[in-house]
C-alpha cells in the first residue's frame, strides 16, 4: 500500500520574518495536489523543507509513519525552483548520470531516460546539448530527471511555468500516470485554472499559513454559498407568444418582478433566459423554484459553484 506525505505544524523564520506559521496538510497517495499562493506566501520554503534543503524551526514532516530523513528523501522526485541541470551535457547523458546517482545501473538508467524523453516529446533532442534547448524543453528534461528513479513522492515547484499548451498536456499526462500508480504528487503553480483542471486536492497558503486545504471539488461545493442560477423558458403553450428564439420578454419581466418581491431573495442579474439570485440566510431556495415553475419550464436550477480562482481571492483577501 502506498504512503502519503504529512506536514504537521511546520514553522520557519528568517530572522524576524515568520515565513511559515504552523503549516499542516497532507499529500495523499494516488492524488495530485495543487499548492497555490501569492508570491512570497511560503510555497517554495515549504517544498525546500520537505526535501531537506531547509530545516524547519519546529513541526514535523512524515512519509507514512516515518519521519522524513535523507535516505527517504533520496527516493523522492524533486523539481526545484532553480532548475540546476548541467547546460553543457547532452540530454540523455545527463539523465543517465542522474539515474546512476540514484542507484540505477547504467542500462536501466538509459532505458528509463529514453522512455521518458519519448513520453515528453523529446526523443529527437536526446543527443542535443541541454543548453541549446528552449527553456520549455529544458523544463521537460528537468521533469524527466525527477521521474527517472521511479520516486515514491513527487515534489515539483512550478513545473508548468512557461510551457506551451501541448507541453502542459504532455507533462500533465505524466503526472497523472504517476498518481494513478499510487504516487502522491505535489506541485505548485500560479495557474489556477490549470490547478483546478488537473488536481484532486488543493492547498492554498497565504502569508505562511494554510488558508484552505482538501478535496478540490469538496472545497468548491462547500463555498458555493447562497447564489443560485435559474434558467426558465416559456412553457409550450406560451411559446407561440414569444420571440423567434423561444424567449419571452414578458416572462423575463414577470420573473424579475416576482423575485424582487420574494422575501430574502435578491435578483442579481439576467443573462438571456438565465437568472442569478442571491438568498439571504434563512431564505428558502424552494420559494425561488416554485416561483419559476409557476411561470415556465425550469431547465436549470442550482447553486453557483465558485472556481478555484474565486476561492483563492476570498481566502487570501
Amino acid at each position: 500500500m502506498r504512503e502519503g506525505l504529512t506536514l504537521d505544524a511546520v514553522t520557519r523564520r528568517f530572522g524576524d520574518r515568520l515565513a511559515l506559521d504552523g503549516v499542516s496538510f497532507e499529500v495523499r497517495p494516488g492524488r495530485v495536489t495543487g499548492f497555490v499562493g501569492a508570491n512570497g506566501a511560503g510555497k517554495t520554503t515549504t517544498m525546500r523543507i520537505i526535501m531537506g534543503v531547509l530545516a524547519a524551526d519546529s513541526g514535523h514532516v512524515r512519509f507514512g509513519a516515518r519521519p522524513v530523513d535523507l535516505p527517504l528523501r533520496r527516493q523522492f522526485g524533486y523539481m526545484p525552483e532553480e532548475r540546476g541541470l548541467y547546460p553543457k551535457m547532452k540530454v540523455v547523458d545527463q539523465l543517465v548520470y542522474l539515474g546512476r546517482i540514484h542507484g540505477l545501473d547504467a542500462a536501466t538508467a538509459r532505458t528509463r531516460a529514453e522512455a521518458l524523453l519519448d513520453a515528453l516529446g523529446l526523443a529527437e533532442r536526446r543527443t542535443d546539448v541541454l543548453g541549446t534547448l528552449s527553456l520549455g524543453n529544458q523544463q521537460r528534461v528537468q521533469v524527466a530527471a525527477a521521474l527517472l528513479h521511479d520516486p515514491v513522492l513527487l515534489v515539483l515547484d512550478e513545473p508548468f511555468s512557461g510551457l506551451d499548451p501541448l507541453a502542459v498536456d504532455l507533462m500533465a499526462e505524466r503526472l497523472r500516470e504517476r498518481a494513478d500508480a499510487g504516487v502522491p504528487v505535489l506541485f505548485s503553480s500560479h495557474q489556477l485554472e490549470l490547478v483546478e483542471r488537473l488536481c484532486d486536492d488543493v492547498v492554498i497558503i497565504s502569508a505562511g499559513t494554510v488558508a484552505a486545504a482538501g478535496d478540490a471539488r469538496a472545497l468548491r461545493r462547500a463555498r458555493a454559498g447562497r447564489r443560485l442560477r435559474v434558467v426558465v423558458t416559456p412553457s409550450q403553450r406560451d411559446k407561440s407568444r414569444g420571440s423567434a428564439d423561444g424567449s419571452s420578454p414578458l416572462l423575463l419581466e414577470t420573473l424579475e418582478a416576482e423575485f424582487a418581491r420574494a422575501s430574502g431573495v435578491t435578483a442579481v442579474g439576467v443573462d438571456g433566459d438565465a437568472f442569478t439570485v442571491d438568498l439571504d440566510e434563512g431564505a428558502d431556495a424552494q420559494v425561488v423554484l416554485a416561483t419559476a415553475l409557476r411561470h415556465g419550464d425550469v431547465e436549470e436550477f442550482g447553486a453557483i459553484v465558485p472556481t478555484l480562482a474565486d476561492i483563492f481571492r476570498e481566502v487570501v483577501r
